[in-house]
């Protein structure tokens, strides 16, 4: 008796550490008897089942081209930017896990998954809203009654709405992806296996993101739509208010489908899990459990943090670059800067564009690589790869800013074509080594556990916390050596580059040789 309560405690464990990525459990598990007698549901309507993954991956592409640098545009300094985005690693760490412990015990008529999708859903378009509309409600509460064509100052209020908005935002596209992700499993669990369902959701998330880059890439919404612009929202604010008005109807559209196709029944009260000691104690139990680690899974986990070390400058302040040091542009500069800094910004989307392109491309190719070269090697390379790229977009920023004077209004406006060029194709050359960090790091790990043992649960938990803290570290010291060095994004970018030196070559040193990583280990990865 006591080891079968101690085999249970460990299972209560792992399932509650899981919850941390995934939203919560599988079918097949206690209190999905009711789905296992349902008739298998067929491929075509488990693709549609899953489309409220790409309607948030649409609004999450706009999130990352262009919010950084419309927040600059209220007037929130370039060093203070990166202290927004400490909302997204926070709320990964935070709301996931209490949301997956709660939608895997929710009773409600319509499932398990489907009430947080709906509530997460109508947040995310509020907090949209909030942030499309943030200089118009700024102008009601107080601020400037300049037209934002001559007025070039800072406005409180908006860049208080924005933050406000882009938090809500990032806490409800946490509540919806990790319940959306379990879902999947559940549905397909059976017939189609759950490694169909994650690729249905990595292909819908694909597809968000190039229709998303697409929209962000877009400067014709104020010329459609001219009821955009007011005097609080000139063109570039209102084309980034109709890209997130086109985010409401898609995120609507999507929901509904999801709502309407999911098929989920209602979980019975008998067989909800009573035993575990409330959401918080998913917190308590991961950080208890991590001497229960294999001793190889720390040195996976070392290599991952320092991996999105070097990455996260990048998802921060790409189209800022593009737009500041290539475009030569400034948010709230004069004679023409602010088009320029826009026009920059539009092409970095662009950019982004063609990243998403080769990710998708290159995930395709990794499962034989891997398999090829190992998993390390391959790790390893990609790291080597963002080293190059980003140390290129370092020397390219420099060069390009050379003889640049921003206080003179009659200094050099616009992109060189060469630079441009280059500028476009690194963008494109990152999506390479990016299909690598949304795939190979999960998939080490999950060998790691299978070869080692410590639980697939435990594992997976564990890696989101090498994930979020190096976030958590850039989104905190970026904005102070911005402002020390005062060179853009340079030092940022200089930054990445060093990190990723540094974990090209603990990739080699510190990571097992693990046996070659099969298809369906590969496509289990996170994103």
């Amino acid at each position: 008796m006591e080891g079968d309560g101690k085999e249970a405690a460990n299972k209560r464990l792992d399932w509650a550490t899981m919850n941390l990525e995934s939203g919560g459990g599988v079918a097949g598990e206690k209190g999905d008897g009711n789905a296992s007698r349902k008739p298998p549901m067929s491929i075509f309507r488990l693709f549609l089942a899953c489309m409220v993954s790409g309607g948030i991956q649409y609004g999450w592409a706009l999130q990352l081209s262009l919010l950084s640098p419309y927040s600059q545009t209220l007037g929130i300094s370039h060093s203070y930017v990166s202290l927004t985005w400490i909302c997204g690693p926070i709320a990964g760490f935070v709301v996931q896990p209490i949301v997956g412990y709660y939608s895997d015990r929710c009773t409600a008529k319509i499932g398990r998954r489907r009430p947080f999708v709906l509530a997460g859903c109508i947040i995310i378009c509020l907090s949209v809203l909030m942030i499309g509309f943030s200089a118009d409600i700024g102008r009601h509460l107080g601020d400037t009654k300049e037209h934002c064509s001559t007025f070039k100052g800072s406005r409180w209020s908006a860049a208080a709405v924005y933050i406000v908005g882009f938090w809500f935002l990032d806490f409800a596209n946490n509540t919806v992806q990790g319940p959306a992700r379990a879902m999947m499993a559940d549905l397909s669990a059976g017939q189609h296996g759950p490694n169909v369902g994650q690729a249905i959701f990595s292909l819908w998330m694909a597809l968000g993101s190039v229709l998303g880059y697409l929209s962000g890439a877009n400067a014709k919404w104020h010329e459609w739509l001219p009821w955009l612009k007011t005097a609080a929202c000139c063109d570039a604010c209102a084309n980034l208010k109709g890209a997130f008005l086109t985010a409401v109807i898609l995120i609507i559209i999507s929901m509904s489908v999801t709502l309407a196709l999911a098929g989920e029944e209602q979980l019975a009260k008998d067989d909800v899990d009573v035993s575990s000691g409330g959401a918080c104690s998913a917190f308590a139990d991961l950080f208890k459990s991590l001497k229960n680690l294999p001793p190889a899974m720390f040195k996976v986990l070392a290599v991952t943090a320092v991996t999105w070390l070097s990455w996260f400058p990048f998802f921060q302040y790409n189209t800022d670059w593009m737009g500041r040091e290539i475009y030569h542009g400034e948010p709230q500069g004069a004679g023409g800067k602010a088009d320029a800094f826009d026009a920059g910004v539009r092409e970095g989307a662009v950019g982004l564009l063609f990243c998403s392109i080769a990710l998708g491309v290159t995930s395709f190719l990794i499962p034989k690589l891997c398999r090829k070269l190992t998993s390390r090697v391959v790790w390893s390379i990609s790291n080597l790869m963002v080293f190059a790229i980003m140390t290129v977009m370092v020397v390219l920023g420099m060069i390009s800013m050379k003889g640049y004077n921003p206080s003179l209004t009659a200094s050099l406006i616009g992109p060189d074509k060469t630079y441009r060029g280059i500028a476009l194709a690194v963008f494109a050359l990152i999506g390479i080594p990016q299909a690598v960090l949304f795939s190979v790091p999960w998939a080490v790990a999950s060998e790691v556990a299978s070869e080692e043992g410590g639980g697939q649960g435990l594992t997976i938990g564990v890696l989101n916390i090498a994930i979020v803290l190096p976030q958590l570290v850039i989104a905190l010291t970026a904005g102070p050596i911005d402002g020390a060095f005062n060179k853009g994004n340079t030092p940022a970018f200089g930054i990445g580059a060093a990190f990723a030196l540094i974990c090209a070559v603990l990739a080699v040193v510190l990571l097992p040789k693990t046996k070659g990583l099969s298809n369906a280990t590969l496509m289990a990865g996170g994103h």
